[in-house]
């Protein structure tokens, strides 16, 4: 039977490898503010000084470090802003630069790599393992202020299917075979590791639900485990790519456009002047068309809960798929073999 700790041996063990991760961008200098008057009101207005930039911190979360030569995991939202540039605050007098090198959105993982050696590093626990009421413990660095912050709970439930929102884009993202826990996650917590009574992670604290108590959930951290396997052997995430651009379908979609269907992936372009089906992919080799509504894929119905980027995850790159495809009323079979995503 493994080593249980004590909460505050936890602590020792895991907060010196829990790190913050500063976002900034270069922005224009501000000097001062001024009044504008408009509709009878006073509105305050930066003063910019022109064509002067400065370094502006736009964001911030945690992280946590696996190995001693400085891999770094945390959730792809803390760093999706792909123009900005990231920090690392290791302790109050060691900073340094890191790159992203690799972002997985469908899974909310991002690896990130510093150059330091000799780094304290957290053991990588089995996500598959973890029982409904079990200890843990979640470290992070909450509201971006408060370092180290240790809070205590238990696996309050598995296998949890929700909607979460970046805190910079508010891109929505659809995350699911969470780990629920009441142990406290806050702003800024985000990216930091939830850890067993043996101190190994488990999970990486990804959201809270706003105006619950107690309701947090962690990304598992068998699904960081093979990003980063793959980043060490290819240098990259590999992924299969249909190459679609579509919005998940339910009853309040399909009843306003008055659908015949309530599920699917429906394939549609996100904005004017750009295409549903990106050019040289294997959906534009299959045929796809926009307006297609995927409804299977290899026998897996489509739905919210069960979305076509995750079925896609459990294919192969170059592997020959089949869709069920709704097209102008008419159920059609189409094959697919997918290429990798760039």
């Amino acid at each position: 039977m493994a080593e249980s700790f004590s909460v505050v041996e936890i602590a020792k063990k895991v907060c010196p490898a829990v790190i913050t991760i500063v976002i900034s961008r270069d922005l224009p200098k501000v000097e001062g503010f001024y009044f504008f008057p408009f509709g009878g009101q006073q509105f305050v207005v930066p003063k910019v000084q022109g064509g002067k930039k400065e370094k502006t911190k736009i964001g911030g979360g945690s992280g946590f470090i696996i190995s001693p030569d400085g891999y770094v995991i945390t959730s792809n939202h803390v760093v999706n802003e792909r123009d900005a540039d990231y920090t690392i605050i290791y302790e109050p007098n060691k900073i340094y630069p890191a790159k992203v090198i690799s972002r997985d959105p469908i899974n909310d993982v991002a690896i990130l790599k510093i150059n330091a050696k000799n780094l304290p590093c957290l053991e990588l626990g089995d996500s598959d393992k973890i029982e409904l009421g079990e200890g843990v413990v979640a470290v992070g660095n909450a509201l971006g202020e408060f370092h180290d912050t240790v809070s205590t709970g238990v696996v309050s439930g598995l296998s949890r299917f929700i909607t979460a929102f970046s805190g910079l884009s508010r891109q929505a993202e659809m995350l699911r075979g969470l780990i629920q826990t009441d142990a406290a996650i806050n702003p800024g917590n985000s990216g930091g590791p939830l850890v067993n009574n043996e101190g190994k992670v488990i999970g990486i604290n990804t959201a809270v639900v706003m105006g619950a108590q107690n309701i947090g959930f962690a990304i598992p951290i068998n699904y960081a485990k093979k990003d980063l396997e793959e980043v060490k052997k290819y240098g990259r995430i590999k992924r299969p790519f249909l190459g679609v651009k579509y919005i998940i379908l339910n009853k309040e979609i399909s009843e306003k456009n008055k659908l015949t269907v309530d599920y699917g992936a429906l394939i549609v372009r996100e904005a004017l002047g750009e295409s549903a089906i990106i050019k040289g992919s294997a959906a534009e080799k299959a045929g796809l068309k926009e307006f297609d509504i995927i409804l299977e894929c290899e026998g897996e119905k489509i739905n919210e809960e069960n979305p076509l980027s995750h079925i896609l995850q459990k294919h192969e790159i170059n592997e020959e798929i089949s869709l069920k495809v709704l097209r102008t009323g008419k159920e059609i079979i189409v094959k697919v073999k997918l290429d990798e995503k760039k």
